[in-house]
């Protein structure tokens, strides 16, 4: 049965999640919340570990969710589940894509489109930004206390991004440079 259930909320993703990794943030989310299978904290470190992995950040990490809930058959199944609707819908939209080319009302449609996939993708990034830079805790975990570990770094990484010869630098070296400052400050 979790295998199943695996695969169908991956679809559920997979389907409404347009515009990309990021846009599926906070569909996980709500299955985090629904199911138990993986917190908010550890979702942060799947969107860090996916961003730094080859290959799309949605499919990685619906990967790893099927992988820690139901191993290698789970994994295998959430993935089929997050891209068969895309599939599905390519293989619908190609037999009629001359058709509708010059459609006022799909370019109607896609126009609706960006402004949806935008606020889904801002409102995963405020959603990993308050889980980085702010911690619940105290009595009945009702006060926010700012994790400034997290704040400085970011903004040294602001600072130093400002500086034309950072920005040659190969994008690993800055995953490299992440990887020693999370294990140095351990986030």
């Amino acid at each position: 049965m979790t295998l199943l259930r695996l695969f169908f909320e991956f679809a559920k993703v997979g389907l409404f999640a347009v515009g990309g990794g990021l846009a599926t943030i906070p569909f996980l989310q709500d299955i985090g919340a629904r199911t138990g299978w993986f917190t908010d904290t550890d979702l942060t470190t799947m969107i860090a570990v996916s961003e730094s992995t080859p290959g799309p950040m949605g499919v990685n990490m619906a990967t790893y969710v099927g992988f820690q809930t139901a191993g290698l058959p789970g994994a295998v199944l959430a993935t089929l589940g997050l891209i068969t609707p895309s599939i599905i819908v390519i293989i619908i939209i190609a037999g009629f894509l001359q058709k509708f080319r010059q459609s006022k009302t799909v370019d109607a449609v896609f126009s609706g489109l960006r402004p949806a996939s935008t606020a889904l993708i801002a409102s995963a990034g405020l959603s990993v930004a308050a889980a980085v830079f702010l911690s619940v805790g105290g009595l009945e975990e009702h006060t926010l206390s700012i994790h400034w570990p997290a704040v400085i770094l970011a903004l040294a990484v602001f600072l130093c991004m400002r500086h034309k010869k950072l920005k040659k630098l190969h994008p690993i070296v800055f995953i490299a440079l992440a990887a020693v400052a999370g294990a140095v400050f351990q986030f």
